[in-house]
Order: structure tokens, then C-alpha cells, then sequence
């Protein structure tokens, strides 16, 4: 039994060491998979600690929680001290990311363990390094966190829970609410289906919920608004004005398209792997779709919403193929290879995704990479003194900090009051205040003599480019009113 127990630990310790290896390299790598991941969390947490970042109208009408830009605050700052700049406040909140989300791997093989020790293999295996788990790992998002936490929730609160377990598990779902308040209805599945057999169970996993609610009330107080009223907020602005429905609303039917879109033709056996897998984790099941179904009827969609549903299905799948490597050892010569013939499959279909198409490669990959590289580049220059955005949307850009650090930024936008449509007048107007513009390719034209210009790379949808003059910046009252954050409360974005 010890030498069992030992072997089965040293399974589990190279498998998480497995999804580690894969997952903390992409902290390093720059790219953002939805420019949330700077401007909703990591510039809150920066301007945390005292520094200037750029305020978006979410934060201007209040309908984001402070619970995780304080958590990842600490992480930023760690990032800062060992790294100044912008990289190091970048790199260490993805590195605890890519950290948290190892809970889905070691959930898995919990999961799996229950059934046998190959199930256990394989949906561990299969968490760590499935493509869509390791992509969206390291990123500060809050569907990544979310689910990082609600998968070990459902293990706790599933198989004959204890009241420890009960405590912990209702902890975590609540903390998982507080990070992504979407995911109430999946959540609100598994809490019923961890007491619908005893509802008393619903004590102690209130008792832990309420100490996260109580947690993230204080939270909301010492950051001097009112406890919880960001959701109050959100559901107004959402709900009431319609204000997700300005990013775009797509038909119910989308998420269905974007599994499609995003497991190509393996979606038929990983339906397969689903059905057979279902008897296993029925619950898992019915969260996943609970989920996907909740946010099929929200307008405005976008497949990292239900990440959650994308992780459980892959679980119940890998749960399921588990049981095609039985079917294989019955066969005796198979009996050798079914593991990993299996793990194989699972392998080579998920590097295989990775590079289904050019546009998945752009989203996931590529992504904020090029503009990283402008940025720093910028923050090489020692001449750099001042910048101006002109014509290109901020949040295609990595952050103030990480953009222009302590120089100042300012944004020329034609919609810009101020402005008037006239953006030739605004910028020969205030360009002794910046010696440096970032611009698309073709606006080469009206930008005033002297700007030449350097380096170009991919930034959003198209191209864009430094240009650079020799000589210093003066602050002048005609450049203070297009400050980035005054330009963004006019246009309120």
C-alpha cells in the first residue's frame, strides 16, 4: 500500500511539474489575450501602489470590484522591486497566474483517482497539456482565476464531502463569485448539487462563503466605496444601458460556433470522449453547459467567458477517454501501448490546435506582442522625453508604466472634442510637449515636420510605427488638456 501511495505521489509530482514547465515560460512571453488583462486589473493594481495608470470608464462609473487588483497589487509590486520598469510588475502577476492555475491539474488527477489510477493519468495528463488550459494560464483575467478556483471547489464539495471540505469548497465558489460574478449560475449548479442529497451541507459551505463575502466587503470599504456596489454598477451600465452590447452582440448560437471554430474536427471525438465520460462527472457536466447556456443568452460574447465550461468538458473528456484505454487492454497485445497511445492522441491533437489556423495563432499567440516590442523600444530611447498616441487606440497598447513609464502620454483622437476632427491642428499644436508618436503607417502625412519615421510592428488590427524628432519636450498648457486619462473621460471610453 506505501509503495502504491508512493507511486501514485510521484505520478501526480511529475505531472504537475509537467504543467509548470509548459505554463511559466508564457508568463514571459508579452502577449495579451484581451487587453482586460492590463487595463482591468494590472493598471488598478499598479496605481495601487501610488503610480500613475490609465483609468477606463469602468472605473470611472465603478463597476469593477477592487478585490483582485488588491490581490494582485503585492505581485506587482514584488515585480517592480525585482524588475523596475514595467517588466518585472508585468511578468510576476502572470507568474502566480500560471502558478494558480496548476489547481485544475492537480484537481483532475483527484477527480480521475476516484474512478482508477488511469484516470487519474490521463486527466491530469490531459490538464496539463491540453493547449487552451496552458494558453489562457498565465493571464490576469478573471475567467482564468475564476476557474482556477471552482475546479478544486467541485472537488471538495463532491463524494461524500466533510464539513472541512464543505467549508473550504464554499469558500472557494464564493471567492470564484467575487472574481467573476458571472459565473453565479455555474456556481449556483454546484452548490445545489453538493446539497441536494443532504441540504445540510449548505451550512458549512455558507459559513465559508460568508467569510469571503465578509472579506471582500472590507475590501470594497478600505478602498472608500460601498461594499459590492461595482455589481450593482455593472448590472446597471450591462443590464440597464446596454453598455457590453457597444463591443458587439452575436447570435446564441455562437459559443457552440467557437468550440467548433477553436477544436476543429476533433470536436467529434471529444464529443465522444464527453458522452462516455459524462457517468463519471455528471455534475462537472451540467456546470459546463449551465454556463455556456447562461452566457449564450447575454449578447455581447467572447469565447474566454466561458473558459470555465471549456476546462470542464475537457476534464469529463479526458475522464472518458480514460476508459477507451480499458476497452484496449482487453484486447492483451493492445494491453502495453493503451496508455499511451491514448496520452499520444491527446498530446499531438492539442499541438495540433495550437496551429489549426493563422487567426488562432494571432489571438492566442501573437497578440500585444507587437506592441510590447514598441514599448520597449520607447523605453530604451534615451532621448525619449514624451509621447503622443495619435489616431490608435490605447487599449491595443501594454500598459502606461510599460509604455512610456514616467514621460507623458497623451492621446489625439478625431471623436476628441477638443479636437474637432482637426487632428493635423492638434497635433502641431502641442508637439513641443512630446518628442515621439506612435501612429499608423499611413498617418505618416500629417504629423508635423521633423517626426521620422522607426520601427513599425502589428499593434491590434493593423500596423503601427514610431516616429521620432531630435530635441526635448516642454510641458505646454496647449498639450495638458490631451493628458490620456482627460481625453478618455471626454470620450468616455
Amino acid at each position: 500500500m506505501a509503495k502504491a501511495s508512493t507511486g501514485r505521489f510521484h505520478d501526480l509530482a511529475a505531472l504537475v511539474l509537467l504543467a509548470l514547465a509548459l505554463r511559466l515560460p508564457l508568463a514571459f512571453w508579452p502577449n495579451t489575450i484581451h487587453a482586460d488583462e492590463i487595463f482591468q486589473y494590472l493598471e488598478p493594481a499598479w496605481r495601487l501602489l501610488g503610480h500613475d495608470g490609465i483609468v477606463t470608464w469602468e472605473w470611472r462609473y465603478g463597476i469593477r470590484g477592487w478585490f483582485l487588483p488588491t490581490l494582485l497589487a503585492g505581485p506587482v509590486a514584488l515585480g517592480d522591486l525585482v524588475v523596475p520598469g514595467g517588466a518585472g510588475a508585468f511578468v510576476v502577476p502572470r507568474l502566480v497566474a500560471a502558478l494558480a492555475s496548476v489547481s485544475i491539474v492537480v484537481s483532475a488527477w483527484f477527480f480521475g483517482a476516484r474512478i482508477s489510477r488511469t484516470h487519474a493519468i490521463v486527466a491530469a495528463f490531459v490538464a496539463a497539456i491540453w493547449f487552451e488550459l496552458i494558453l489562457f494560464a498565465p493571464h490576469t483575467l478573471s475567467e482564468p482565476l475564476a476557474t482556477a478556483l471552482i475546479v478544486p471547489a467541485a472537488l471538495l464539495l463532491t463524494d461524500g464531502p466533510s464539513q472541512r471540505r464543505l467549508v473550504i469548497g464554499g469558500a472557494l465558489l464564493t471567492l470564484a463569485f467575487v472574481c467573476r460574478f458571472q459565473y453565479a449560475p455555474a456556481i449556483a449548479v454546484l452548490a445545489i448539487g453538493a446539497c441536494w442529497r443532504c441540504w445540510r451541507n449548505a451550512i458549512p459551505m455558507a459559513g465559508g462563503g460568508l467569510v469571503v463575502l465578509l472579506f471582500a466587503a472590507v475590501v470594497d470599504v478600505a478602498h472608500g466605496v460601498i461594499p459590492f456596489g461595482w455589481l450593482v454598477a455593472n448590472i446597471e451600465q450591462n443590464l440597464l444601458h446596454d453598455r457590453a452590447a457597444g463591443f458587439g452582440v452575436t447570435s446564441w448560437v455562437t459559443y457552440l460556433v467557437s468550440f467548433w471554430v477553436v477544436w476543429s474536427v476533433a470536436i467529434v471525438p471529444l464529443a465522444w470522449a464527453i458522452w462516455q465520460g459524462f457517468r463519471h462527472a455528471p455534475l462537472l457536466l451540467g456546470v459546463a453547459l449551465v454556463n455556456v447556456g447562461f452566457h449564450s443568452l447575454i449578447g455581447h460574447k467572447e469565447y474566454r467567458f466561458i473558459f470555465l465550461s471549456a476546462v470542464l468538458l475537457i476534464i469529463v473528456a479526458a475522464l472518458g477517454s480514460a476508459d477507451w484505454i480499458r476497452s484496449l487492454r482487453a484486447r492483451g497485445a493492445w494491453r502495453p501501448w493503451a496508455l499511451p497511445m491514448i496520452a499520444g492522441a491527446w498530446a499531438l491533437v492539442s499541438v495540433l490546435l495550437v496551429g489549426a489556423s493563422q487567426q488562432m495563432r494571432d489571438d492566442w499567440m501573437m497578440r500585444g506582442v507587437g506592441a510590447a516590442r514598441l514599448a520597449a523600444e520607447l523605453r530604451g530611447d534615451p532621448e525619449f522625453c514624451g509621447l503622443a498616441l495619435y489616431n490608435l487606440p490605447f487599449y491595443f497598447l501594454p500598459g502606461r508604466e510599460r509604455l512610456s513609464g514616467p514621460s507623458p502620454l497623451y492621446l489625439l483622437q478625431p471623436r476628441d472634442s477638443l479636437v474637432n476632427g482637426d487632428l493635423r491642428a492638434a497635433v502641431q499644436a502641442t508637439v513641443p510637449a512630446f518628442n515621439r508618436i506612435l501612429a499608423r503607417p499611413d498617418s505618416a502625412d500629417d504629423l508635423p515636420a521633423g517626426f521620422s519615421r522607426r520601427s513599425c510592428a502589428k499593434v491590434g488590427n493593423g500596423e503601427a510605427c514610431i516616429f521620432a524628432r531630435r530635441g526635448a519636450c516642454d510641458a505646454i498648457p496647449a498639450a495638458a488638456p490631451f493628458t490620456i486619462n482627460d481625453v478618455l473621460v471626454r470620450l468616455d471610453d
